[in-house]
């Protein structure tokens, strides 16, 4: 077989390896950001995953805000049946919704507030709360979330936070590369021995023809 007929089976599998990671995953609970920049835009994030996907649910997510002059939570936004309110007057025309859209059944129940002031300094309480529709009855489900956002001037990554950026962009190629090789491998293994699989055929004919 060809060197270029080689390269031509083995196009598919390579652009398959290199779409893998474009692909969207499941549903991961990533821990939300804690360090807000002043006068910038803030994520916060609150994610909940439904672990049976087949099962209708509904969601409801409420968030509340304790300032760091605070002695107690106050009400500061609510997501239910794919409309939010901003309770809190401190957030007013700053505050938007950044989780799940076009649905009901949420996972994501971040927020996001712009124009990020030093007032907004404190802690953050998520509170998400599911309900999972079965055919004969139905089931009630919640986690409660704080996060401790620190404003600042400007924004610091630590060492760890960006050796652990590095060394998961090395691990992807790393696997990548790793999954190239093992297809080159088996296609080769396979290639070869059809060819003998050929070789043997041709000689036993070969060898029928002389008896």
């Amino acid at each position: 077989m060809s060197a270029v007929k080689e390269l031509l089976l083995l196009l598919p599998l390579v652009l398959l390896a290199l779409e893998a990671p474009l692909c969207y995953g499941a549903c991961v609970e990533v821990d939300s950001d804690t360090e807000a920049v002043i006068n910038e835009g803030f994520k916060l994030g609150c994610i909940y995953c439904k672990m049976r996907g087949e099962v209708d649910a509904t969601a409801t997510v409420k968030w509340s805000f304790k300032g760091s002059g605070d002695s107690d939570f106050s009400d500061l936004y609510i997501y239910d049946n794919a409309r939010g309110e901003i309770i809190d007057p401190r957030f007013y025309e700053r505050l938007d919704w950044n989780g799940s859209k076009n649905t009901r059944d949420l996972q994501d129940g971040s927020i996001y507030i712009l124009n990020v002031t030093y007032n907004d300094t404190g802690t953050y309480k998520c509170e998400f709360s599911r309900l999972l529709k079965y055919s004969n009855y139905d089931y009630q489900t919640a986690i409660e979330k704080n996060i401790t956002i620190n404003v600042v001037a400007r924004l610091t990554r630590g060492m760890a936070s960006i050796l652990s950026e590095v060394m998961m962009y090395v691990s992807i190629i790393g696997l990548q590369f790793w999954l190239l090789v093992e297809m080159i491998y088996c296609y080769r293994k396979i290639s070869a021995a059809g060819e003998e699989a050929l070789r043997e055929s041709a000689l036993g004919k070969r060898s029928r023809r002389l008896l």
